[in-house]
């Protein structure tokens, strides 16, 4: 596996992929590495064109509106260079900050996301998305990839790389990979190894909780009380909700009566902030 830090080693890189005619599937990360990471990984590397994958690990200051976080969100280069290694990826990409995010502002573009981010993580993390898509576009830039793959857990981002890639003409395909789950349901993320014990039993119930909430909306029942009845039993287990929410699947307006849609949750357990989505279908 080919260890890239510079941005002319990209290009290099860039360019031999090309005289090869290889195409190349893209992974944006930002490090401390998981199972859901390595099936995004595994997903590029089973395209029937057998493109080479590249993976970058990045921490992007700009999609953080809390200092605090962070600092505290876990770093862990050497595994994560050995967990790539050992799933054969052909490249990592370890961009210097100072090569994303230069200090000036003297020519600086930054994406705005629009309406696809006014609702749910956009509005509890104000600046998130602007940050998030300024930086992937930048990664598109420099990465040139036919495919750029991205889970479906971070469904609201999903969405707006997409419209993303589509209103600003980038040849780029964005596939969509399955959220990745513990046994009991919990969605895998980077954070749920600092949920204490006790958390880490309670939090499978708010997977649970949307999976029946679903069922509930596709039997016909009233979405006001179904939700509101899903929102009363988080909140009695303890979980602090930020939303939750049935919307339309593309816009990611809220839906105001019961049809088929995507919902939409975060909730804090203690410290740790949960996110996750499910699928509505009534038909």
């Amino acid at each position: 596996m080919e260890i890239i830090r510079d941005l002319n080693e990209l290009l290099n890189w860039r360019q031999a992929q090309a005289k090869a005619v290889r195409n190349v599937a893209f992974v944006p990360t930002m490090g401390n590495l998981h199972n859901g990471h390595l099936n995004l990984v595994k997903a590029a590397q089973s395209r029937a064109d057998r493109p080479s994958v590249l993976v970058s690990i990045f921490v992007n200051p700009m999609q953080f509106n809390d200092i605090n976080d962070l600092a505290r969100y876990p770093r862990t280069e050497s595994d994560d260079i050995a967990l790539l290694t050992r799933i054969n990826v052909d490249a990592v990409l370890l961009p210097n900050e100072a090569d994303l995010t230069p200090e000036t502002d003297a020519f600086t573009i930054r994406i705005d996301p629009g309406e696809l981010a006014a609702h749910w993580e956009g509005a509890a993390r104000p600046g998130h998305f602007t940050g998030m898509a300024t930086i992937v576009t930048k990664l598109f830039h420099l990465v040139q990839p036919q495919v750029a793959v991205f889970g479906e857990k971070d469904y609201q981002q999903l969405q707006i790389v997409r419209r993303m890639v589509r209103d600003l003409n980038m040849p780029i395909e964005i596939v969509g990979v399955p959220t990745t789950r513990a046994e009991d349901g919990l969605a895998l993320s980077s954070r749920n190894r600092f949920l204490e014990e006790d958390q880490r039993r309670t939090a499978p119930l708010f997977h649970s909780t949307l999976v029946d909430t679903a069922h509930q909306l596709s039997l016909g029942k009233p979405l006001d009380s179904v939700l509101e009845n899903a929102r009363t039993r988080l909140t009695s287990a303890g979980f602090k909700l930020d939303y939750l929410a049935l919307c339309h699947p593309d816009t990611l307006d809220p839906l105001r009566t019961a049809e088929s849609g995507i919902l939409l949750a975060a909730a804090r357990l203690g410290a740790i902030r949960l996110l996750d989505n499910q699928p509505v279908v009534i038909e």
